[in-house]
């Protein structure tokens, strides 16, 4: 699946999961093209509901087919469906004790051409304020193929956040196993932990640990996949072990991973971290790799911060 763009992979794993369970329908806000599920609607034409831009009311007829035992995934923009579909997420799907599986796509920079008005660098952190809910971000074609097996079968709301166009990274292969709430060490370290989420930012965080490597620094690396609910345990773990932590996130550094990590050490056992992420700032208009180089998402400036938490350490 390496050369496959993560919105087939997608699309593809919501068919196999309808081959065998009829309660799969699926949801679109008038992007079926983008989101590449029109592969679902050419199989299931009656379990696909294309309900318009109308992204709230998505979400509404997502929570009333779950609250008659369908499972519903429901996809757009990871801007629409951080922000527009909030109140309704919030209330008809989560309060209410629902089973809606909200994806949202081209989450942070990789929404590149489609400009700051619809680069989503808060959807984390607005959906991280509901109660229960269960968030995910998948780095590469395995891991999307699994969480999003996981999410289907998992009772409650899960959000999931997707990198559509991204391809050519793979981190694992098909035998990988993955839980929800439970995050991956790709690579071991004692030095250094590097926590991150989503395929950009994994793709980065590993080129920088080969340059720490480099410099002779022992650098550990998890993908942090589940953002909520948060695998404490392991942060504590490599907290204790290497005594220095770098998150790195294609979202704000606020109130989402990094923030997540922060908390869970500053009650626990607090150690010298960064975080690396959107500071406070709107997105614009550019490719992704400029994106990545104006808001700071790249291996350098990993490798910049990692010296900086280990001068401190030392």
């Amino acid at each position: 699946m390496k050369d496959l763009e993560h919105r087939k992979v997608y699309s593809q794993t919501l068919v196999e999961l309808a081959d065998k369970d009829e309660k799969i329908v699926v949801l679109e806000a008038d992007l079926m093209k983008a989101t590449g599920t029109g592969s679902f609607k050419e199989k299931y034409p009656e379990r696909m509901f294309d309900v318009g831009v109308a992204e709230a009311n998505m979400v509404g007829v997502a929570s009333g087919l779950s609250a008659v035992g369908k499972i519903p995934f429901a996809n757009s923009f990871a801007c629409f469906s951080g922000r527009r579909t909030y109140d309704q997420f919030f209330i008809s799907a989560n309060y209410s004790g629902l089973n809606v599986k909200l994806c949202g796509t081209d989450p942070g920079v990789s929404a590149a051409y489609n400009g700051g008005t619809h680069m989503p660098f808060e959807d984390v952190g607005i959906i991280r304020n509901i109660p229960g809910v269960t968030i995910i971000e998948p780095c590469d074609p395995y891991s999307l193929k699994k969480l999003t097996e996981l999410a289907a079968y998992h009772q409650g709301c899960v959000y999931l956040r997707v990198d559509r166009k991204k391809k050519g990274f793979v981190v694992y292969d098909e035998n990988e196993t993955f839980e929800l709430g439970k995050g991956k060490v790709v690579r071991d370290g004692n030095d250094l932990t590097i926590i991150a989420l989503g395929a950009i930012m994994m793709e980065e965080s590993l080129r920088a640990a080969d340059l720490l490597t480099k410099d002779g620094v022992s650098v550990a690396v998890i993908d942090m996949h589940t953002v909520k609910p948060l695998d404490k345990d392991l942060v504590l773990k490599y907290a204790k072990k290497t005594n220095a932590i770098v998150t790195c996130e294609n979202h704000q550094i606020y109130n989402g991973l990094g923030s997540a990590v922060a908390e869970c050490l500053a009650e626990n056992y607090p150690v010298i971290m960064k975080r690396v992420g959107i500071n406070d700032e709107f997105g614009e208009v550019g490719t992704v790799d400029y994106l990545k180089e104006r808001f700071g998402l790249t291996a350098d400036n990993i490798y910049k911060q990692a010296k900086e938490v280990l001068a401190k350490k030392n």
